[in-house]
């Protein structure tokens, strides 16, 4: 691997309205997924907050396959509600996800997210261990 940073552009919308890639890879091998939500082909995937919990981590784990990463190389995970009554759904999407693999994670209730129809939003670090 280089010293050049690795980038994943998924032509979401708000990665170009707002200035961002949807993954960042550093030379060390740890990848940094920004912020996924229930958005699939630039529509909100609605659902309740298990089904947007797993197609969040899907758009995330999505952008770890583009650096030929998957579910095994995740080792943190963060999730954030709208509501603290789907800690529950969300946490069981998370395990069904997550079980064999155990990252640290985080769970956090917020005040909202850009569109009110997303309760939930996630972030996933992962690490690439040949990196060096």
């Amino acid at each position: 691997m280089t010293d050049a940073l690795r980038k994943v552009v998924t032509g979401a919308p708000w990665e170009e309205q707002f200035g961002y890639s949807r993954a960042v890879e550093l030379p060390n091998g740890l990848v940094l997924v920004s912020g996924c939500t229930s958005v699939v082909d630039g529509q909100i995937a609605e659902g309740g907050p298990y089904d947007q919990a797993v197609n969040s981590f899907q758009v995330a784990l999505g952008a770890l396959k583009q650096l030929g990463l998957g579910v095994d190389d995740v080792v943190r995970t963060r999730m954030y509600l709208t509501h603290a009554r789907d800690v529950e759904e969300v946490g069981r999407a998370h395990k069904d996800l997550f079980d064999a693999v155990r990252p640290a994670a985080s769970m956090l209730i917020v005040s909202g997210f850009v569109d009110p129809r997303l309760v939930v939003e996630v972030e996933v670090e992962a690490y690439r261990r040949n990196a060096a």
